[in-house]
């Protein structure tokens, strides 16, 4: 359930009407997590409230986005909702993981709060295990989109354009039958369940996803924004005949954290 900085109460009736749902997927190093972060740092977009939840891993630490002293105490938790009027966007930023069998309730509380909220559309950023890509899966970009049948009506021609690559159904049972194709998903958390409800709620959804091992996914997260980029233009690339806006997003200061502290000095 959404709740509002300014009312400090519950609703489910915050109106984004018209605005892009931008949230990610908890999955493979986190990539979608990272590209949101780069998101919200770039747009300097405000926080407008809280998604409360018992389905997810209750947390709390400081302003991951601080850029003063001053705002660097204030508290942040396990999933918050930033907006930028101006772009019509509203972003849903999860830190924390899924508690076990709490993906339904989510999705459910999700959509519903999609649907009284009035938001025009949902894009969900994930990932997928590189090592579980079949032969089809390994050729070219890593890069993949799925769109739901309402969204593919409005959109479908722009992904011809920009030359995307939607992703692959793969074989349900392999070397068994292989004419039965079904979505897979593996290491993408909540992606399948929620694209799979937005579908038979009429719900416009994309999910963009990129294929990645466990590690630093630095460099993924920027491959995946750049890749949502294309899409929304959030921000203008430096030059003309570019479509790479890596230099332009803004690293959060939390990332100076990521991998923990370093090595302490008394070591050597």
């Amino acid at each position: 359930m959404f709740v509002s900085c300014d009312h400090g109460g519950p609703s489910a009736t915050s109106d984004f009407k018209g605005f892009t749902l931008l949230m990610p997927a908890v999955s493979v190093g986190n990539v979608g997590q990272l590209a949101i972060d780069l998101v919200i740092s770039t747009l300097d977009m405000t926080k407008v409230g809280y998604f409360y939840t018992d389905c997810l891993v209750p947390m709390v630490g400081n302003n991951p986005y601080a850029t003063a002293e001053e705002n660097s105490v204030e508290l942040s938790i396990n999933a918050e909702v930033y907006s930028l009027p101006s772009k019509k966007l509203v972003v849903l930023q999860i830190r924390s993981p899924f508690i076990k069998n709490k993906y339904r309730p989510f999705c459910q509380m999700l959509l519903s709060w999609v649907k009284t909220s009035k938001c025009a559309r949902v894009v969900l950023l994930s990932s997928s295990h590189a090592y579980q890509r079949d032969d089809e899966q390994l050729l070219g970009t890593p890069l993949r989109y799925l769109l739901t049948p309402d969204l593919e009506k409005e959109v479908g021609g722009l992904m011809q354009e920009l030359n995307w690559k939607e992703m692959e159904k793969v074989a349900a049972y392999p070397g068994i039958n292989d004419t039965e194709k079904v979505l897979h998903i593996p290491g993408g958390g909540i992606t399948k369940r929620l694209f799979t409800e937005s579908c038979s709620k009429g719900i416009q959804m994309a999910v963009l996803l990129k294929f990645c091992s466990e590690g630093d996914n630095i460099p993924d997260a920027f491959a995946l924004v750049n890749y949502l980029n294309e899409w929304l233009q959030l921000i203008k690339s430096e030059s003309d005949n570019s479509t790479d806006t890596s230099s332009q997003w803004k690293i959060p200061s939390s990332w100076r954290l990521l991998f923990g502290n370093g090595l302490p000095p008394a070591l050597f």
